[in-house]
């Protein structure tokens, strides 16, 4: 018999910083040690620590908190990044997914599938068509991941000053766990809202 998830959805608050910046560090030796280039660039300093606070100040980076309250993942949503998305895309019908990272510790809980759920029902109620990535190019790993979690592979960018640029996208409303739904903590609630499905 499967045991309940504890896990839950909150905004990400300015105290996460750490949280965030440990996982990310993380993330980068795992990949380091799967033979990806990826996060390879010095951005764990200043600048990643300046993007996240802007993230979290504008309401759009979210954390999954585990039992024992602890940041067990992150996700962010953001504009479009006109360095490959463009008119011809219709950049307003997508929510754009930034920033997924799973702790290692969390691997086999489903995280990155449940959190790419919530992404897709968020943009279906926001009624958006899409949910749109980009990643970096060489992560062929990773491309493979999003494809078996219902991304399409739309085409590859490659400006020369970025190392991102595999596009792919998603329809908005798709669920690959629908009887794993992520809860969302409310402020207007002190606890957290009922496992559903």
């Amino acid at each position: 018999m499967k045991s309940a998830q504890t896990e839950y959805l909150r905004p990400a608050a300015a105290g996460d910083v750490p949280a965030l910046l440990a996982l990310r560090t993380e993330a980068e030796g795992w990949l380091h040690a799967k033979g990806t280039d990826q996060w390879s660039d010095p951005e764990t300093g200043e600048r990643a620590i300046s993007k996240w606070r802007e993230s979290i100040d504008e309401g759009r980076a979210w954390v999954v908190i585990g039992e024992r309250g602890d940041v067990l993942a992150t996700v962010s949503r953001g504009p479009v990044d006109r360095d490959f998305w463009t008119d011809a895309d219709h950049p307003e019908s997508a929510l754009y997914l930034y920033k997924l990272i799973v702790a290692r510790s969390a691997a086999g809980l489903n995280l990155g599938a449940r959190v790419i759920d919530w992404m897709s029902r968020l943009a279906e109620l926001e009624g958006r068509t899409w949910v749109r990535i980009d990643t970096w190019r060489t992560n062929s790993g990773l491309h493979s991941y999003y494809e078996r979690h219902g991304f399409t592979h739309l085409r590859t960018e490659a400006p020369t000053h970025r190392r991102s640029g595999w596009l792919a996208q998603r329809p908005a409303g798709h669920l690959t766990l629908p009887d794993d739904l992520l809860p969302v903590w409310s402020p207007q609630r002190s606890e957290v809202p009922a496992q559903r499905g």
